[in-house]
């Protein structure tokens, strides 16, 4: 494998090897995501309710995947994670949290995190697709536009090393193994659910099949890094900085150079796309009213914020992130499962105690005489 890579590196050049190798891992991690629900919004709604059904473990099924593949590589000498900008950079712990919770919030408003947005938007649904403009839009805005100052700002109040200090497994003095058996352990955790949920096969094969997305993204840009004599950063998952790429790919000239993320994107929506005819759930959906709108754009808003500041969003910050131990990828994860707790409980409509008929005494209609 390992030489047509290389192949496929010197004849076709890096950019074009990592378009097209992030275009088919994009349509495979969106069409697992589509035929299995896969959306940490939803698993975070049953998580708060007390419901641990259908949504959560096939997020855990996702995530425990993701995580048990990766440390698996990284074991087996297959995926060096050092230079992952998620450990080496400098990162920001204020950021994380605060990114984190204004995403979680932002998702729920929303109705789904960026690549359930994206997923959506494939299948026909318009409130979908109109949350993901603005959320580039903002994504955008907070990485080099009018707010940008404030990311910065929020970003320095309380920032970590790159290196050791970024490293969750190395902070608790743990190695690859121990985090491989933690991994497992989440897994034990996922298929108990799984099984007590009832998950019909395609809940089963698209978790799995979303996780082992996140970690041949890791592998593939691993791979093209030691093939290629370019410098490659390599990545996973990610949907805040690609739908950035993207909006500045159509509106400014000239375009941001091709590489793993511009094919990516398009791969997903493909994958959605194919995902949806098969289940036969392509359906043209609009906004309600006026209220829902604002709600959307508003959430929409929060995540794009949110991620930049957090540095991924829920996939990349969460999952892929998450995969490789990173401290800032743990707290960011933490956050928007709380700041998602938080909206979902202010959104939440009371409820109405359904009160006994009231007796009524029997109307006497006097009667002339």
């Amino acid at each position: 494998m390992a030489v047509e890579l290389a192949s496929m590196v010197e004849r076709y050049g890096t950019s074009a090897a990592l378009a097209v190798g992030g275009a088919g891992i994009g349509v495979l991690f969106g069409f697992f995501a589509q035929r299995s629900r896969f959306c940490l919004r939803a698993a975070v709604i049953e998580f708060w309710h007390g419901k641990f059904g259908e949504k959560l473990s096939v997020w855990l099924l996702a995530f425990s995947t993701a995580l048990v593949a990766v440390q698996a590589l990284i074991l087996a000498g297959g995926l060096d994670v050092g230079n992952a900008r998620q450990l080496a950079n400098r990162g920001s712990l204020s950021g994380a949290l605060a990114g984190g919770l204004l995403f979680g919030a932002g998702m729920i408003m929303t109705r789904g995190c960026a690549s359930r947005l994206l997923v959506l938007s494939a299948n026909g649904n318009l409130r979908a697709l109109l949350s993901g403009l603005v959320f580039a839009v903002t994504a955008q805005a907070a990485l080099s536009g009018s707010l940008a100052p404030l990311r910065l700002a929020v970003a320095g109040w309380w920032t970590v090393e790159g290196g050791a200090s970024r490293d969750l497994l190395a902070l608790l003095g743990a190695g690859r193994l121990a985090g491989l058996a933690f991994g497992l352990a989440w897994m034990a955790v996922a298929v108990f659910f799984s099984l007590r949920s009832g998950n019909r096969p395609w809940m089963w094969v698209g978790g799995v099949g979303s996780g082992l997305a996140v970690a041949l993204a890791w592998w593939f840009t691993y791979a093209v890094s030691q093939a290629s004599f370019d410098v490659v950063q390599i990545q996973g998952l990610t949907f805040s900085g690609p739908s950035a790429e993207w909006l500045m790919r159509v509106l400014a000239s000239p375009a941001p150079a091709f590489g793993f993320d511009a094919g990516m994107l398009p791969g997903v929506f493909a994958g959605s796309f194919i995902g949806a005819l098969v289940g036969r759930e392509f359906k043209v959906e609009g906004f309600k009213d006026g209220y829902s709108m604002a709600r959307y754009i508003a959430g929409a808003m929060a995540m794009g914020f949110g991620s930049m500041l957090a540095g991924g969003c829920a996939v990349g910050a969460g999952m892929t992130g998450g995969a490789i131990f990173a401290l800032t990828a743990w707290l960011t994860l933490l956050g928007m499962w709380g700041g998602a707790g938080l909206m979902e409980r202010w959104l939440a409509e009371p409820v109405q105690t359904a009160q006994p008929p009231t007796q009524q005494a029997p109307v006497v209609t006097p009667v002339a005489p």
